[in-house]
């Protein structure tokens, strides 16, 4: 169990997120085409987990701005962002902000999603939902990096993020 912050008070998620050298956990999440979707299906690529609460908050919102104008200068990177939004919300969002180089993912039948990455929280307003975190994981799904944001209120640490990837 990790403890975290919303707003300066308090709140626990399940675990801890998979370590640096192991492998990550598979997971089935929906696309935006309500089509499931696996960690395999991105088999061979480097991959930046985006893992947000919800892309309704302004927060997440910009970071998967960020990711998003980062993503098209990484050759052979895909940028997953994980929320517990619906997919219809997570396409209109990319959608409405012009994001292509993003792909959105939903909690919706994936739920153990957020319990085999270590961060579902437990407790607080935000309970059931995942905190904020970045994985990046290699071509062979080692993570080579991951934070989760003490604060969820605070954004992650691109730089380091990003400099995995690379």
């Amino acid at each position: 169990m990790a403890q975290i912050t919303l707003n300066g008070k308090p709140i626990h998620t399940n675990g801890e997120l998979p370590a640096v050298g192991a492998k990550a956990p598979d997971f089935d999440l929906t696309g935006s085409d309500l089509k499931d979707v696996s960690l395999a299906d991105y088999k061979g690529k480097r991959k930046i987990l985006n893992i947000v609460p919800s892309l309704d908050t302004p927060v997440c919102a910009t970071s998967t701005r960020r990711f998003n104008e980062a993503a098209g200068k990484l050759p052979n990177t895909v940028v997953l962002v994980v929320s517990a939004d619906l997919p219809f919300a997570s396409k209109r969002f990319c959608t409405i902000e012009g994001l292509q180089n993003v792909l959105p993912l939903s909690l919706m039948r994936g739920k153990n999603f957020a319990e085999d990455y270590g961060v579902l929280i437990e407790d607080g307003p935000l309970a059931g939902i995942s905190a904020r975190a970045v994985v990046v994981l290699d071509e062979n799904d080692r993570v080579v990096y991951r934070q989760l944001v003490p604060e969820i209120e605070q954004e992650p640490d691109y730089d380091k993020a990003l400099a995995a990837v690379r």
